[in-house]
């Protein structure tokens, strides 16, 4: 049973070209050169990634998982983190504040129960009527 995550997170999450920088090259003894070869990519594209100047693209993440035998989606979920850090942190600067749309659903729910009780009234009026 998975316990749910409710804190507000406070560190942007890693971007995969930090990844790729401290982790994953070392470890294979990779250079940007080797790399870029390896990927079928420009040194330019992997630099950039390295970088954190580039956003992994969906088809890097499947050259980085052929790369290194992983899953595309965990390239993918650690990009997905990082752009919604992003956005969010950017919502707060612009300081919008968006409420949640709850209106229509109170309106409807507030129309069933004045149907409802008008039926019961009615329905109970009637049946007094009947018992008389």
């Amino acid at each position: 049973m998975a316990i749910p995550n409710t804190q507000e997170r406070t560190v942007r999450p890693t971007h995969p070209g930090e990844m790729l920088r401290e982790d994953f090259m070392p470890d294979y003894d990779l250079t940007v050169a080797s790399m870029a070869d390896a990927l079928g990519v420009s040194r330019q594209t992997v630099n950039e990634l390295l970088r954190e100047r580039r956003a992994l693209s969906p088809e890097m993440a499947l050259r980085l998982s052929q790369l290194f035998g992983n899953s595309p989606e965990f390239w993918l979920n650690a990009q997905r983190a990082v752009d919604l850090w992003d956005a969010k942190q950017k919502l707060k600067r612009k300081g919008a504040h968006i409420k949640r749309v709850t209106a229509a659903l109170n309106a409807v729910c507030d129309q069933v129960a004045t149907e409802d009780s008008a039926f019961i009234a009615e329905a109970a009026r009637q049946a007094g009527e009947r018992i008389e």
